[in-house]
C-alpha cells in the first residue's frame, strides 16, 4: 500500500493524457497509465519504475476495460483519481458520415469513458473516495459545422457525467465534469478521422479552415497544473473550462444562447407545461 495518490488514465501515452501522467509523477504520485500504444511513455517508465505501471487497452472493449481496471486497482491497492481521457475525433459534414464511422465516433467518447466509469465505480465505493475527471470539451455544449459528431459525443458524456455524480455523492465519490479547449493533441491529426467530402461543402470547408488557421493551440503540457490544483479539492465543482480563451468563448456561446431563449420567451409560453 503506498500513501502517495493513485491515478488511472486512460489514452495516457498523448496530449492531455501524456501532460497529467508527467505532472503526477512529478509530483510524486502514483500513475495507472492506459493506452493502445504505450511506447511513447517508455522514458516516463525509465524515470520512474517505482510509480508508473503501464496498462494496453482499447477502452471501446469493455471487457478489456473491467480487466484492466481491476489490475489497476490491484497494483498500487487503490484508485483515488481516475481521468476519462481517451478521445478521438470524426471530422465532417453531417452528411458525410457513414454509420461506422460515427459509431467508431461514440465507442470511444462515450462509450468507452461509460465503460471505464462503470468499471472504476465499484472501487472508489468500496473505499468510500475518489474523484472522477472526466475529460469532455468547451466545445460540447453545442454543435458546429464539421465538428458535429465530436461535439454530440462529448454532450451526451456530459450529460451522463452530472447524472454519475449524483448517484456517487452519497458514496463520497467526486466527479467533475473537465472541459478542456483546443490544445495541441494529436486529436487533430492521429486522433482524426475524416469523412468523405461531397462538394457541396467546398465553401464551408474553406471558410472553416480560414476561421481556424494554422494555429494548433498551446502545448498541453499547461493546462496539467490545473487538472492538479483540481485533484487536490475537497470540494471540486462538477464542471471546469480548462483555458482562458476558452473559458471566455463559452461565455460569450452562454450569453447568446440565454438571450434567444428570452427573444423567444413569448412564443414558448404559449404552451402549457
Amino acid at each position: 500500500m503506498t500513501t502517495a495518490r493513485v491515478w488511472f488514465i486512460t489514452g495516457a501515452s498523448r496530449g492531455l493524457g501524456r501532460a497529467f501522467t508527467e505532472a503526477a509523477l512529478t509530483a510524486g504520485e502514483c500513475v495507472v497509465a492506459a493506452a493502445r500504444d504505450l511506447s511513447p511513455l517508455d522514458d516516463l517508465a525509465g524515470a520512474h519504475p517505482e510509480k508508473l505501471v503501464r496498462l494496453t487497452l482499447d477502452v471501446s472493449d469493455r471487457a478489456a476495460v473491467r480487466a484492466v481496471v481491476d489490475r489497476a486497482a490491484a497494483a498500487f491497492g487503490r484508485l483515488d483519481v481516475v481521468v476519462n481521457n481517451a478521445g478521438v475525433m470524426l471530422l465532417g459534414m453531417i452528411e458525410e458520415a457513414t454509420e461506422e464511422e460515427v459509431r467508431a465516433q461514440f465507442d470511444v467518447n462515450f462509450f468507452g469513458a461509460l465503460w471505464v466509469a462503470q468499471a472504476v465505480v465499484p472501487h472508489l465505493r468500496a473505499q468510500g473516495s475518489g474523484h472522477l475527471l472526466q475529460v469532455t470539451s468547451m466545445g460540447s455544449g453545442g454543435g458546429f459545422a464539421s465538428t458535429g459528431f465530436y461535439a454530440a459525443s462529448k454532450a451526451a458524456l456530459d450529460s451522463l457525467s452530472q447524472a454519475l455524480a449524483m448517484e456517487v455523492a452519497p458514496f463520497g465519490v467526486k466527479v467533475t465534469i473537465v472541459q478542456p479547449g483546443g490544445y495541441g493533441t494529436d486529436l487533430f491529426t492521429r486522433g482524426t478521422t475524416m469523412t468523405g467530402p461531397r462538394p457541396e461543402y467546398e465553401p464551408l470547408r474553406v471558410q472553416l479552415a480560414e476561421m481556424w488557421g494554422e494555429d494548433a493551440g498551446p502545448d498541453p503540457g499547461i493546462a496539467a497544473p490545473v487538472v492538479m490544483e483540481l485533484a487536490g479539492l475537497a470540494e471540486p465543482p462538477l464542471r471546469l473550462i480548462v483555458g482562458s480563451a476558452s473559458y471566455d468563448l463559452v461565455q460569450q456561446l452562454d450569453q447568446a444562447r440565454t438571450q434567444e431563449y428570452r427573444t423567444w420567451e413569448h412564443l414558448s409560453r404559449k404552451a402549457p407545461g
